[in-house]
């Protein structure tokens, strides 16, 4: 895979999350540094090529809006590319800082990709913070922020690891992880692993830290498979994944999830269904974003 497939996807969040920053009101994430993580060159290029790809997302809308490029991005990126990645980071700041204010003092952002929260909340969250992902990517992202002139925090840990293929406890030991109450998140991860290696993941990084630590990820649901949405996304979604070379390996009922939290020593705290996402984070909007119909939000707690 060439270096540039392989990072697309990074890419493209970062694209879709500064898109929302720069032109949706009212926001539902503000990441206002994720355009300083792609260049101007990757910026219109994805724009263009979202443009050109119309067609294939939905023929009806490249018709109606034939000649107007700026309604058919804001199309193809409310309806297909930002609603997840907004709504699940939104949720996942937003119970990191609960979780902080309850005495959690580590966060762990495993696939961490072009995550800014160490950056834009640089003062607000005293913790220490470890970003987990595979060495190749946090070289781009160290580069990234160095051209940005972003300095690096001194709480922020950068953990080079392939996690989703083996995990090892030693790159954040060495880092200086402690085993105290830790929040972790593990975002866009969970349908590119089996279920046992999400699993064992689970038991993998609760085995190092006390009850009362917790994990939030969001899971594709049963529905993945034949699902369509709004403009077919869901099945554009599957199509997507494995043309990125990362195809989509499962999908979860919830008494799975349940059960699968469980046999790792977690009990599920919360779960909001895409019809709760829809209502807590999109509500009244009059444009085309909302909530994606088979992804589901999952707040675990060890016992």
């Amino acid at each position: 895979m060439s270096q540039t497939k392989a990072n697309l996807p990074l890419l493209i969040s970062a694209f879709a999350r500064a898109y929302h920053s720069k032109y949706d009101t009212p926001v539902i994430f503000n990441d206002s540094l994720a355009g300083k993580l792609i260049t101007d060159e990757e910026y219109e290029a994805i724009s263009e090529q979202m443009v050109q790809g119309i067609r294939y997302f939905n023929p009806e809308i490249a018709a109606k809006y034939n000649g107007q490029p700026d309604e058919l991005l804001k199309y193809i990126t409310q309806v297909q590319l930002a609603p997840t990645t907004l709504s699940r980071s939104a949720y996942c700041e937003k119970v990191l800082k609960h979780e902080c204010m309850l005495g959690a003092s580590q966060y762990v952002i495993l696939g961490a990709g072009f995550d800014t929260f160490s950056i834009r909340e640089r003062e607000a969250q005293p913790i220490d913070i470890f970003e987990v992902d595979r060495p190749a990517v946090q070289e781009l992202k160290r580069d990234r922020l160095d051209k940005a002139n972003l300095p690096v925090p001194s709480h922020l840990h950068f953990i080079p690891m392939d996690f989703e293929n083996e995990f090892s406890p030693e790159g954040l030991i060495q880092e200086g992880f402690k085993k105290v109450k830790t929040f972790f998140s593990l975002l866009g991860v969970s349908y590119y692993l089996t279920e046992d290696a999400l699993k064992e993941l689970l038991i993998e990084l609760f085995s190092l830290v006390p009850e009362g630590s917790s994990i939030v990820f969001d899971y594709a649901d049963a529905n993945t498979w034949d699902g369509h949405g709004v403009a077919n996304r869901v099945e554009k979604f599957v199509q997507l994944a494995q043309a990125s070379g990362e195809p989509i390996k499962s999908c979860y009922t919830y008494r799975t999830i349940e059960r699968l939290v469980e046999e790792a020593g977690l009990l599920v705290y919360e779960h909001l269904t895409p019809e709760m996402i829809d209502e807590q984070f999109f509500g009244e909007r009059d444009d085309y974003l909302s909530a994606f119909e088979t992804i589901h939000f999952i707040h675990a707690v060890k016992k």
